[in-house]
């Protein structure tokens, strides 16, 4: 019998349960009209100790900007909270947005994450701003990157976390500390946050399967590329040092509740709220009230019916069907649930009831 601890993979998952893949969460930070962001940023600690507890593989914080209803503008901040306040669970960025921060200040902040909880940390990565147009500019000032030299920032990155610039770049003399120059130093072995790519087209799953990355999809707000964009990221895999074979996480709204009727009005508050996001008004997430008072035109009532046509949500055994469709589907090899409604105690109750359909709890 062979007595030595395995490492986890820093990537793949275990399912849990009966669940056919790992089940992780993507959490928002949501404010909540009535509410604040005091509130929603201790929703969000008692959402990761409650996630690491009922068994889900990761949670994971995305970057907004200039959005009064999501408290995630910092993801490296919230995240070193996260890690402090659970002991297992992987907690990640879904992600940072590259072109908004130097290379250099991204390897730096996720490599004290890494330091301060070694395997613990993903770093995922977006191109777009996370924000409106006007936001960017204020965000990248006059130094604004060109979007289209992602893959040249993504290169500076990974030059940073691994100290591995050749002695005739620029940066050659240039080291992201905490990194891997500590370790060359002491002798020690470094490690660093496996990086994710992110994306919403076939771009990043383009890029991601010719880097051999793992990469995740957001189904949540763009449904209909995501089958094409999840070929795309497997036709043109190439096996790496990260991976043998593609890996492809799916993010997908999902409500659970008692009752159809109950989970009907919470996933209402998340079409009206992006809603107002699409028609440049980003707010609160409304109550179920505000949500039930507001007086929809008819392209308005159409758009929101056509965006919870892809949020799984009603009863737990009925959310975990729309999933598992999902999953086979998509063959995807993990599931990140978001649950970006109104309400502390609903979210939470949202991502144990569906962990309780999949016998995880």
């Amino acid at each position: 019998m062979n007595d030595t601890p395995q490492t986890p993979d820093p990537i793949r998952g275990s399912a849990r349960g009966d669940a056919a893949v790992p089940l992780s969460v993507l959490d928002l930070a949501t404010v909540s009209s009535g509410s604040d962001v005091a509130t929603a940023l201790r929703t969000t600690t008692d959402n990761a100790r409650q996630a690491e507890a009922l068994g889900y593989h990761r949670l994971w914080v995305a970057e907004h900007h200039s959005m009064p209803g999501i408290a995630s503008s910092s993801p490296a901040v919230l995240l070193a909270h996260l890690a402090a306040a659970t002991d297992t669970i992987r907690l990640g960025s879904g992600g940072v947005m590259l072109p908004n921060h130097a290379p250099l200040v991204v390897a730096e902040q996720f490599g004290t994450l890494e330091a301060l909880h070694p395997g613990r940390i993903d770093l995922g990565l977006g191109r777009a701003p996370g924000t409106d147009q006007a936001t960017m500019r204020a965000l990248r000032r006059h130094n604004d990157p060109d979007p289209d030299d992602f893959d040249g920032q993504l290169d500076e990155l990974v030059g940073f976390l691994d100290d591995a610039f050749g002695p005739r770049h620029p940066y050659a003399h240039i080291h992201a500390v905490p990194g891997p120059v500590q370790a060359k130093l002491s002798g020690t072995t470094a490690s660093r946050p496996p990086i994710w790519l992110l994306g919403s087209s076939g771009y990043g799953a383009r890029l991601a399967g010719q880097l051999g990355l793992p990469f995740a999809f957001a189904h949540h707000f763009a449904a209909r590329n995501t089958l094409p964009a999840l070929e795309l990221y497997r036709e043109n895999f190439m096996p790496s040092t990260v991976l043998d074979r593609p890996y492809a996480m799916v993010a997908a709204s999902a409500v659970a509740a008692d009752t159809e009727y109950e989970a009907a009005r919470l996933a209402r508050t998340m079409g009206l709220a992006m809603l107002r996001v699409r028609g440049g008004r980003p707010g609160l997430m409304p109550s179920p009230e505000e949500a039930e008072a507001y007086r929809y035109s008819d392209a308005e009532a159409e758009f929101v019916h056509s965006w919870l046509a892809n949020v799984a949500f009603g009863e737990p055994h009925a959310v975990r069907q729309e999933l598992d469709e999902l999953i086979k589907a998509t063959q995807a090899d993990e599931l990140m649930i978001v649950s970006n409604v109104h309400g502390h105690e609903t979210r939470l109750r949202s991502f144990r009831l569906i962990a309780e359909a999949y016998g995880m709890a």
